[in-house]
């Protein structure tokens, strides 16, 4: 059982009609995985405050008109302009199969390492989530790395970091465990670097060969 619960309506209206559906506080959903897709609607508020305590990621026990049913989310939706949720795909699951799932990867403690603290470094992440199978309950919300340990510019965080519960793997069996997740780099350098570059002089035109330093044509002589 999930520790999470939405209650879904099903729906008959699609297209056009989803807008006058929507503006009434809604949101539409189909679910994906039963014998066929079914069409489903849910509040909004309800459903945004489901989904923001699942993570998108963790398994979600939906009642489909009085019918229980296990799924994770697919897909969802967002409205570039609004940022609002716009539609849900939900895949339904069996607790004791295991299933694919886009997992966050969440980088801790990075402002207590000696690369922070005491070199002034800055992080950039490269890889912010990546896919992991586990039965429903095991899917975790988020996978942690701890960045105390970083010191050096050179340091870096790779995929060999990342710690999976039990009952957790990677999706991709191929993945190479040096990947890079996240590196280091000094803002201090980069700014300096910036600087030196914008002070070098620029080129003289006339220092510069015209069309590539080929001789123009003579002028043809008259007859």
């Amino acid at each position: 059982m999930a520790e999470q619960k939405l209650s879904l309506e099903k729906r008959e209206v699609s297209g056009k009609k989803l807008k006058a559906l929507r503006a009434d506080g809604k949101i539409p959903s189909i679910v994906y995985g039963m014998k066929e897709p079914v069409m489903t609607v849910s509040d909004y508020v309800a459903t945004e405050k489901v989904l923001g305590l699942a993570g998108y990621h963790s398994p979600i026990d939906l009642d489909i008109a009085g019918k229980k049913q296990l799924a994770i989310v697919k897909d969802i939706q967002i409205d570039p302009v609004s940022r609002k949720i716009i539609n849900i795909e939900f895949q339904a699951v069996s607790a004791n199969e295991v299933v694919e799932a886009t997992t966050p990867i969440v980088i801790l403690n990075f402002e207590a390492s000696e690369a922070s603290k005491t070199y002034h470094f800055a992080m950039t992440q490269s890889i912010e989530e990546i896919a992991v199978k586990a039965k429903p309950a095991d899917l975790p919300k988020e996978l942690a790395i701890d960045a105390t340990g970083l010191a050096s510019v050179d340091d870096k965080i790779t995929i060999a970091d990342i710690k999976l519960p039990k009952g957790v793997e990677l999706a991709d069996k191929e993945l190479d465990p040096e990947q890079v997740v996240a590196s280091l780099y000094d803002p201090a350098a980069e700014a300096e670097k910036r600087e030196a570059e914008a002070e070098e002089p620029a080129v003289e035109a006339a220092d510069v060969p015209a069309d590539n330093g080929a001789k123009p044509e003579e002028p043809a002589s008259e007859a």
